[in-house]
């Protein structure tokens, strides 16, 4: 959790927004490994909404908590500002949002039903994990300008999800 390590613990209302952007973040993150949590996650998302609709996303490090907590969303609305906001902070120089920038786009394109650019989304399907469809004309230095794994790495994560839910 190295990107969310920097935050003070206290109650949200003692924090300012960007504070309570990087505990949401943390908290979204946190959350994924666990039960699903929907109300949680509209919570946050609906939170980050609010603080961006009254100002209070502003830098890139605040984008990038903010297209954290959006990337753990649940539509594709969800999803499209995850993807706006990785854009602003790689646009403000926040260098760790170019993964998730691939991430937020990825994940919308699945939540569209269309193949995923850089397969960086897991997918369930027919009982067993798969990138899905993955765009054949993004290459792996396409992937690594956005911190990408090769696509082969990929595969062997969906396999190796498999095999340990298989055991």
């Amino acid at each position: 959790m190295d990107d969310f390590d920097d935050l003070p613990s206290s109650e949200p209302e003692a924090m300012g927004p960007s504070e309570e952007l990087a505990a949401l973040a943390r908290e979204a993150v946190e959350a994924q490994s666990g039960a699903v949590d929907s109300s949680g996650a509209r919570r946050r998302c609906q939170r980050v909404i609010d603080l961006y609709a009254q100002g209070h996303i502003r830098d890139g490090r605040d984008n990038f908590h903010a297209a954290w907590v959006m990337l753990c969303g649940e539509t594709q609305g969800h999803f499209s500002l995850a993807r706006m906001f990785s854009r602003r902070a790689c646009d403000q120089g926040e260098e760790r949002a170019w993964t998730l920038r691939a991430m937020a786009w990825d994940r919308w394109l699945v939540a569209t039903g269309k193949p995923q650019r850089f397969g960086t989304q897991l997918i369930k399907q027919g009982g067993r994990w798969s990138l899905g469809t993955v765009d054949p004309a993004i290459s792996d230095f396409d992937r690594a300008l956005y911190a990408v794994p090769p696509l082969y790495v990929q595969v062997q994560r969906a396999e190796q999800l498999q095999r340990q839910e298989d055991e």
